[in-house]
Parts: structure tokens; C-alpha cells; sequence
């Protein structure tokens, strides 16, 4: 990993010929790197359409008028640094225009970006990102497992950071979600928009040679690493404009993902760089991931019927055995409605069934194996690994 420290952007090298090796360097920046100097004018040296996922924690614009006490008249080690003060909202959210259509100049049609804020500036951000063009997916709230209280007993106690994820445009397709591993490591329930982390304390606090913190407002690796195991995969891009201490960069490559930071400030540069340098990378195993059910091959259900994986006649039925169809030698499925039969796919009959308008029939219909029901998505699943097209 390297620091580099430079002022103004620097140029594109020229390409000899036609070469593709040259050509394919221009489009991809260098990987695993910290620079120096002010995020847009880097931003602005980096090629176009080059990261794949973006985590930005600009300044909150706090306007804090005086010392910050608590009631024993002790100092709070507020955000005081001269990065995060504006002389007014016009200006704030002028730089704020600047680096967002900076940074959406530097990502993939399928990337994604999440920004972090706290009620004085999130909103400001999102008007922005909007009028920008990017397309919002979520805002989840990091709810603090130990936030900090208010001294002056004059408001509710600041429990909460709001992050957006958005898009960079709307109608975006095929950025990363990694939606079945996150489930798979909740439980099996969907992870919800609302997330209960601690704040970075203990030994995770980087700290100068006189015990202060390096910076501020250091994040939690917790959090950067829910991020990125819910927006990249192993060897994406992932850029931070706004580096700090370095926590995206360090849980960056513990993740195995590829890391561009920028910082203005050469102490915070620094801290950054000895901090990832420390970092070994997780091993791939714990890391790789099955292909989602989006991204499986496709495997229809009469393949399922033509390989003996469920015979013609036999019984398919919910989870509870309520409601039973017949599957047939086509790959059809037969459901019997007063003395009727309904004939159609594992989808329309399910949906019938329960009256919906639409219905994933691997899992609403099971079959039963040794006195359980399993649903047929299982054999699917089965036959994906026989033929060795992936698994879910």
C-alpha cells in the first residue's frame, strides 16, 4: 500500500498505439492507495466509471458556537477542526454538490454509494444526491449502542447517525446486494434498516502518543464491514473521499476488497496508512460467497421432473400440507378446484391457490422425504450442484 501526496490532478499518461494493456490502465486506477490532498481535485485525476462501491463521511457541518461542557464543567472533545466549519449552508451545500457529482463521475453504472450524517447535514446531503441524478435504495439508521449523552438536559440524547445508499442513477440494475448472505447470517430473516453498533471505543480508538484520539469521529469497523458485505463482493473498488483514520481502507482489506482513500489532512494520512499496513487479509474461504438465486443459473422445474428428482403423480403440497397439487409428466402442476383441475406452473398454481397475484413456487410447494416437508427449491438446489451450475 502506498501514500501518495500530490496537489494538482495528475494527467493521464498517453497511449502508444493500440495497445489494449495500455488502454486498460487509463480505465483502471491504482488499487490500494491513500492520496493526499484535496478529495475533488483528486477525484477529478481518478479515471471515469473506475470504483464500484463508494462510503463517504463528509464533514456534519456541526455550527458549534463555544466549548462544548458537560455539567461539571469539564470539556467534551466535540468536533471542533477547522474541516468542518462553513461560513454558511450556501457554502456547505455548494461543496456538497461539488463532491457528489465528483464522486458519480468516478463510479460504474452499477455502483453504489452510502453517505453517513447526523441530523445537521443528512438532509442537506440527500436534497443533493437527489437533484444530482443518483437514486436513493435505503436510509438506515446506525442506532449507537452507547451514544454520547446530552449534558444540557435540553434535548433528546443524539442516538442515531442516518446513512443513504443510493444508486447512481435511477432504474439502476445489477449493483451488488448480497441480499440471501445477509439473511443467511441474521437468522434467516431479512436484516432490517436499523442497526444497533457501538461506537468505535477500546482498543479499535486510534490514539497519539499522549492517549488523545487521532480523529474525532473514527467509525466503527463494525459498521464499514456491514456496508461492504452487504454492497461488494471480494476484489471490488471500493473509494472513500473523505479517509479520516482510515476504517474503510483497513476493513477494506481485511475484506479482501481493493481500496482507493483520499484525505486532505497528513496527520489523519498517516495514522491511516500505518493502520492498514497492520491489516492481514481474511482468508478467501472465509469470505467467498454462493452465487445469489438472481444470479444461479436458471434450472426450470419440468428438469427436476425429467431426471427423477419428482416423479409425474406425485403429491406436492404448502408447508402446512393444506393445499395439494399433482405434478405432471410436462412439468405442470394440476391442483383440483371443485372437481376441476387447474393446470399451470409451480408459480401460477401456487398463486391460485393463495389467491395472490404472484407466487415463488420453490418455496410455497414441498414434497415429502422421509416423513418431512422440504421445499422442491432444495432439490433445485440438489440438481444445481449435480451439474455443477452453482448453488443459491
Amino acid at each position: 500500500m502506498s501514500v501518495v501526496r500530490k496537489g494538482a490532478p495528475v494527467r493521464a499518461p498517453r497511449l502508444s498505439g493500440a495497445s489494449a494493456d495500455a488502454r486498460s490502465a487509463v480505465s483502471r486506477p491504482e488499487l490500494d492507495r491513500i492520496i493526499l490532498g484535496d478529495c475533488i481535485a483528486s477525484l477529478n485525476a481518478l479515471p471515469p466509471a473506475s470504483v464500484d462501491l463508494v462510503f463517504a463521511d463528509p464533514p456534519y457541518n456541526l455550527q458549534l458556537q463555544g466549548e462544548l461542557k458537560r455539567p461539571d464543567e469539564s470539556r467534551v472533545d466535540a468536533v471542533d477542526d477547522a474541516w468542518d466549519q462553513f461560513e454558511s449552508f450556501a457554502a456547505y451545500d455548494a461543496f456538497t454538490r461539488d463532491w457528489l457529482a465528483a464522486v458519480r463521475r468516478v463510479m460504474k453504472p452499477t455502483a453504489t454509494m452510502w453517505v453517513i450524517g447526523s441530523y445537521h447535514n443528512i438532509f442537506r446531503v440527500g436534497t443533493a444526491l437527489q437533484d444530482l441524478g443518483f437514486w436513493i435504495l435505503n436510509d438506515v439508521i446506525w442506532r449507537k449502542a452507547n451514544p454520547m449523552p446530552n449534558f444540557r438536559g435540553r434535548r433528546f440524547t443524539n442516538a442515531h447517525e442516518t446513512l443513504i445508499w443510493a444508486a447512481r442513477e435511477p432504474g439502476a440494475k445489477g449493483y451488488v446486494f448480497n441480499y440471501e448472505t445477509l439473511k443467511g447470517g441474521n437468522e434467516d430473516v431479512q436484516v432490517r434498516s436499523d442497526w444497533l453498533i457501538p461506537l468505535c471505543t477500546g482498543q479499535e480508538r486510534l490514539k497519539d502518543a499522549d492517549g488523545r484520539k487521532v480523529h474525532p469521529t473514527q467509525k466503527p469497523e463494525a459498521l464499514l464491514a456491514r456496508i461492504l458485505l452487504s454492497a461488494s463482493r471480494p476484489g471490488d473498488v471500493v473509494l472513500d473521499p473523505f479517509l479520516g483514520s482510515g476504517t474503510t481502507a483497513a476493513v477494506a482489506k481485511r475484506l479482501r476488497r481493493h481500496f482507493i482513500g483520499l484525505e486532505r489532512d497528513p496527520a489523519y494520512a498517516d495514522a491511516a496508512r500505518r493502520r492498514v499496513d497492520a491489516v492481514e487479509p481474511l482468508p478467501e474461504a472465509a469470505l467467498s460467497a454462493p452465487p445469489s438465486a438472481r444470479e444461479a443459473p436458471r434450472v426450470a422445474f419440468s428438469v427436476l421432473v425429467e431426471r427423477g428428482l419428482v416423479t409425474p403423480g406425485a403429491e406436492l403440497t404448502d408447508a402446512k400440507g393444506h393445499v395439494r397439487a399433482v405434478v405432471r409428466a410436462d412439468g405442470t402442476i394440476a391442483i383440483v378446484n371443485n372437481q376441476t383441475p387447474t393446470v399451470g406452473s409451480i408459480h401460477r398454481i401456487g398463486a391460485l391457490a393463495q389467491g395472490a397475484e404472484a407466487c415463488n413456487g420453490w418455496t410455497f410447494w414441498h414434497v415429502e422425504q422421509e416423513g418431512r416437508r422440504h421445499p422442491i427449491d432444495m432439490l433445485r438446489a440438489r440438481l444445481r450442484a449435480e451439474l455443477n451450475l452453482g448453488g443459491e
